[in-house]
């Protein structure tokens, strides 16, 4: 039992020791302030609160009841919201209760296929699968990396979907949410957007508000763009009364019980963080993902859609196929302190997923350490030398280590003393 307490202390500490000399730029990840880590550390993650905040299935709430209801009421600034819910534990969390809430055994989701960047949520083999629900895909442009529009709407009126799901896990530019009004409105059906990788740019007013174009529901998770811990919330407007009992109903019992009290917290202090810093963060990762992307291209990278400006997000795809392929690259890079993500592209078969022809990048966290637009040469080159030049990675990661010693604070957020 001593040895192995040892080696869980041991590898968290080395865990930690090592992401602080690391350029993380895993896409789906990011990192959190002091007063949002302290929240998530809090005594609240002993307790249950099942039920609405004054009418619990467990006593001892009075608490936590003030501040779910004033993380609550922060979302609604943040979001414009004619509804908000915190209690989703995951993004996928949040789609599956938005699944089980809107629609019916049989009934047809349309999403994006996971090579185009759909999240496996929204698939067969994910949780649309568990609902039983029959997935058929947007139609999807590879060279401008997006939802084809005009094929979109024909789609829409051949099969008819009960429920329409934007969003994406490999994201570059806004979907085209508006154009999809018109012929959802025809066949009855609702429009969702998973935001779980835009929640903060959404939020800082930097991307698309799905919301505001024509969707009803927005699902999310609370931990890549935006300031939080680990979670998932979903966001309504315009949503019809009926439709909204169903989808909390499909939250609260349908696809948890307790939910995790200690992140809620954490949640309601990085939407207060968003309120006053998101704007400027949103900001500051997009035109960072634009400078890294037009210094990999011009560090000789095969960056994927450099005639439409390389990308709107935070994030930014390289096809690797001619240097090794993602698996390879990946590997490589993690061996030079830097981390990001082996990733299926368009002309990809799904078979190929562990050895795709990508590599997807993100700059939310290098962001939030506090690097600003020059950095992005510096990080660009990094990549260079890996991926074109073949270095020792051994060599690269000392340099990339004396790099990230610079940046060890976290910005565009709260200590938790001075709350």
């Amino acid at each position: 039992m001593r040895e192995a307490l040892r080696t869980i202390k041991e590898n968290t500490l080395s865990h930690e020791a090592w992401r602080s000399e690391t350029l993380n730029m895993i896409a789906s990840e990011n990192i959190t302030s002091g007063a949002v880590a302290r929240a998530v550390a809090s005594g609240f993650s002993h307790k249950y609160a099942e039920g609405w905040p004054t009418a619990r299935f467990y006593q001892g709430c009075k608490y936590f009841d003030e501040v779910e209801l004033a993380g609550n009421s922060l979302y609604y600034q943040l979001f414009d919201a004619q509804y908000v819910d915190l209690r989703p534990i995951s993004g996928t969390n949040a789609n599956l209760a938005l699944f089980f809430g809107l629609a019916e055994r049989g009934d047809t989701l349309m999403a994006l296929h996971t090579s185009d960047g759909g999240h496996i949520s929204h698939t067969g083999f994910g949780s649309a699968g568990i609902r039983g629900l029959e997935v058929t895909t947007f139609p999807f442009d590879q060279k401008e990396m997006n939802i084809d529009p005009d094929a979109m709407v024909a789609h829409i009126l051949e099969v008819r979907p009960k429920l329409i799901l934007f969003g994406a896990s490999m994201f570059l530019f806004p979907h085209p949410v508006k154009e999809a009004v018109d012929a959802a409105a025809e066949v009855g059906a609702t429009i969702a957007y998973d935001g779980a990788h835009v929640l903060g740019l959404i939020a800082g007013k930097q991307f698309q508000d799905p919301l505001s174009e024509g969707a009803k529901v927005l699902t999310g998770s609370t931990h890549k763009t935006f300031f939080g811990p680990q979670g998932g919330l979903i966001v309504t407007r315009g949503l019809e009364d009926d439709l909204l009992g169903k989808m909390q109903w499909g939250v609260f019992p349908g696809v948890l019980s307790n939910h995790h009290l200690h992140h809620v917290a954490a949640k309601a202090v990085a939407a207060a963080e968003m309120l006053d810093y998101g704007e400027a963060y949103a900001q500051a990762v997009v035109r960072h993902a634009q400078a890294l992307a037009q210094a990999l291209y011009e560090e000789g990278l095969d960056v994927l859609c450099e005639e439409k400006g390389f990308t709107e997000s935070h994030q930014v795809v390289i096809d690797v196929s001619g240097n090794g392929g993602g698996k390879l690259v990946a590997g490589d890079l993690e061996a030079a302190n830097i981390i990001c993500n082996k990733n299926l592209l368009p002309w990809d078969p799904i078979e190929r997923s562990d050895d795709p022809s990508g590599i997807r990048i993100g700059v939310a966290e290098l962001t939030r350490l506090g690097m600003q637009t020059h950095e992005m040469a510096e990080v660009a080159a990094f990549y260079r030398r890996v991926i074109l030049s073949k270095e020792d990675p051994s060599a690269v990661a000392a340099d990339v280590t004396s790099f990230r010693s610079g940046f060890q604070d976290v910005h565009f957020g709260y200590r938790w003393e001075d709350i």
